[in-house]
């Protein structure tokens, strides 16, 4: 189908592109950007009016919990409300069951959502051991030819560094990108909240934040050692922003991301011991957040993700303590981000940058870009409309959102899949 949309404001962050024209799809491609090419007519029409156009939103950390916990979600009701977010990218961490170590559960991803209608696209990150148990590696090599556009041993530990090490000359080896969460699983021992005051007298067991900077120091280290192109997801310090900031000065091969709940929610807010706002990593003080806006601004944190993690609401009744971690997050992406832009953390180019352009170019993907060649992955937002968010009406099957009641002034209208309109 040949398809125009006109009158909208199109930005696109990698060519610099921010103007009111009009941009021509044909089948599954953008064929031009403002003028019409030769011989071209319509098929369709989209008055983008009033409307940003930007391309459809990637989102590198995605819990979809299929396969193996389809009692909390499916990649139907994820895709959907990715899509209806205005995602149409999402990475899937290794750690489903079973775990993405081989070609048969790719396949099963993929079939999963080719049923459920292909609503976004879909790329699996593989395991970087076994069955993510830290001790023998996975065949990267069948991972990579298979489709996987990164290598992640999700939150599970390796036995040893040197195993870790393996790994990561072998990923360093095929050119793949390493994606790690930084965590010292000892120093965790099971707490849920920022180590300080506030645990302390809440009765909470506290995470330190060494927990992450110790594992984060050890991890940069064997990036130098290794040469491999590594990732690191999901800071939530203001040490780690500084140690990445680091390693960046020093020429390593590094990059990051940030959860936008870390953006917005400190350790204070778990005063009322609302589940729902149990994270792990736990949510950090003031300052930490601070140094994580900041590092956003300039560069230092290359992306925003998601950190989705739909819950069933059996998994969040429990005492805080014991309660499932993690937020339905997809559906508020968009939102929050453009809260940071009236916060004034990031402008307009920014924010698509961290959540569309940038996380696409770190992990390969055919997407972020708005021209001539490109798929046709675009949304179209509106903006200086006040929604309140409201996780009832939320078409994730996880209703775990700690944003209820938030006013938001923008949300995805339409978005187009490869040229398809939803």
């Amino acid at each position: 189908m040949k398809l125009r949309i006109h009158g909208g404001r199109v930005i696109d962050p990698d060519s610099g592109l921010d103007r009111i024209t009009d941009l021509y799809i044909d089948n599954q491609l953008i064929v031009a950007v403002g003028d019409a090419p030769e011989g071209f007519t319509s098929e369709q029409e989209i008055d983008a009016t009033d409307r940003l156009v930007i391309p459809g939103l990637v989102d590198i950390q995605c819990r979809m919990r299929e396969p193996g916990h389809t009692r909390k979600a499916r990649i139907a009701s994820e895709t959907r409300a990715a899509r209806h977010a205005g995602i149409t990218s999402l990475c899937i961490p290794p750690d489903t069951l079973p775990v993405i170590d081989n070609s048969a559960v790719i396949e099963l991803i993929h079939h999963s959502n080719a049923k459920a209608g292909n609503l976004c696209h879909l790329y699996p990150i593989g395991a970087l051991s076994k069955e993510l148990q830290g001790e023998q590696l996975s065949n990267m090599a069948s991972l990579q030819a298979n489709g996987c556009v990164a290598l992640s041993n999700a939150f599970a530990a390796f036995n040893n560094n040197l195993v870790q090490r393996r790994a990561m000359e072998y990923a360093g080896g095929l050119g793949m990108l390493v994606v790690i969460q930084p965590r010292d699983l000892s120093l965790y021992a099971n707490g849920c909240a920022h180590e300080g005051e506030l645990a302390t007298r809440l009765g909470l067991p506290p995470v330190p934040e060494a927990a992450e900077t110790a594992a984060l120091a050890k991890d940069i280290e064997l990036v130098a050692q290794t040469g491999a192109r590594t990732h690191f997801g999901q800071l939530s310090c203001a040490r780690s922003v500084e140690m990445i900031r680091q390693a960046k000065r020093d020429g390593l091969p590094v990059s990051c991301d940030v959860a936008m709940h870390q953006l917005f929610l400190i350790d204070r807010d778990i005063e009322d011991f609302d589940s729902n706002k149990l994270t792990l990593p736990p949510l950090r003080s003031m300052r930490d957040r601070d140094a994580l806006r900041e590092g956003l601004a300039d560069g230092t944190i290359d992306c925003i993700c998601s950190d989705h993690q739909p819950q069933d609401q059996d998994s969040k009744l429990a005492p805080f303590p014991s309660a499932s971690p993690g937020i339905s997050a997809l559906e508020t992406l968009l939102p929050l981000g453009f809260r940071l832009i009236d916060e004034g953390v990031l402008d307009l180019a920014a924010l698509i940058d961290r959540i569309s352009t940038r996380p696409a170019a770190l992990f390969g993907l055919p997407a972020g870009r708005l021209a001539a060649g490109e798929i046709a992955d675009v949304v179209l937002v509106e903006t200086g409309r006040m929604d309140v968010c409201d996780p009832g009406n939320f078409l994730s099957a996880g209703r775990n959102s700690p944003f209820k009641g938030w006013d938001f002034s923008a949300r995805a209208v339409q978005t187009l899949l490869a040229g398809k309109p939803l």
